[in-house]
């Protein structure tokens, strides 16, 4: 049974997340892991996540050379301290968006050509979002209107908001970049815009020192669009209209539906994690050499560049 070995730079919410989706995909395939965790603080871990683990490192020079894949999951101002350290220590990347907080970084300062790599872009493989990607061949859009509106402080139940990368700016908070995924999303189904718009700042009452409303308009050939981000709407609200000849198709993330032009809904909801499944089936996908990364580094730094209103 082949075994991967692998880092994990950062162990908080969505790095667990990745760690017990790697064991139970490497399962599927026959494969053991063994995962090292990269950590700076000693807070113990719950029984559970240690299982999981080989072990705890607390030291770069703790770290190993010859790992198949390591994970990037700590704060996105660390990302590329982290990736200049990984060079020649893992064949295969695996990098929790943003890619970097800052857009003038360079991949070539940080990451190795031998090396593989994925930005984690979990939006692409919800169901509601494969199903739109399949019926967009049929669909000429004349214009998407996309909003993602949730309230900050419940994002993350039991922790206090005002402590979190996302309130804070130095650690590259903010909805503009923290949620990017919208423009993933739409650079992944449109391309990239001929021309971006946008107004952003901090106008709700949350104690933060980041962003906490982010509004775009864009244009591509022959679409228009509206992005709307924000921390304070109290009422979840994930999804992008197109607006067709025939009417008006929704997908609705939230809710997992896709409302097509004639009224048809059809209904992909699933629990959240199954997306986290399948781009993390991608990703071995890509370490076997199976097919080409999804979202390579240059693809997500050109994506920052645009949501940033910088040249790409």
């Amino acid at each position: 049974m082949k075994t991967l070995k692998v880092l994990f730079v950062g162990l908080g919410s969505i790095g667990k997340r990745h760690l017990k989706n790697l064991h139970a995909v490497a399962a599927e395939r026959g494969a053991q892991v063994q995962a090292w965790a990269l950590r700076s603080s000693k807070k113990p871990l719950p029984d559970d996540v240690c299982a999981q683990l080989a072990g705890q490192l607390y030291a770069w020079d703790e770290a190993a050379y010859d790992y198949d894949a390591a994970f990037v999951t700590n704060p996105t101002s660390l990302h590329f301290d982290a990736l200049q350290k990984l060079r020649g220590r893992a064949r295969a990347l695996f990098i929790e968006k943003p890619l970097f907080s800052d857009p003038s970084q360079r991949l070539a300062d940080c990451i190795d050509e031998a090396q593989t790599a994925y930005v984690a872009a979990p939006m692409r493989w919800c169901g509601a979002m494969l199903a739109l990607k399949a019926a967009l061949g049929g669909l000429r859009p004349y214009s998407a209107r996309v909003i993602c509106s949730s309230y900050l402080p419940d994002w993350r139940p039991g922790v206090d908001y005002r402590t979190v990368y996302s309130a804070r700016r130095a650690l590259g908070g903010g909805v503009t970049i923290d949620l990017i995924h919208e423009w993933d999303y739409l650079v992944d189904l449109f391309g990239m815009p001929l021309e971006t718009h946008n107004l952003r700042g901090t106008y709700s009452e949350l104690e933060i020192d980041s962003d906490d409303l982010s509004v775009y308009i864009a244009r591509w050939p022959h679409m228009l669009g509206e992005v709307h981000l924000d921390y304070f709407g109290r009422t979840y609200r994930r999804s992008i209209e197109l607006f067709c000849k025939d009417g008006t198709v929704t997908a609705d993330f939230g809710a997992g539906t896709l409302t097509l032009a004639d009224g048809t809904v059809q209904n992909y909801a699933e629990p959240v994690n199954e997306r986290y499944v399948r781009e993390m089936r991608h990703f071995l996908d890509v370490l076997d050499g199976r097919c080409a990364s999804a979202n390579t580094p240059q693809t997500a730094l050109n994506v920052l560049k645009l949501t940033l209103g910088e040249s790409v």
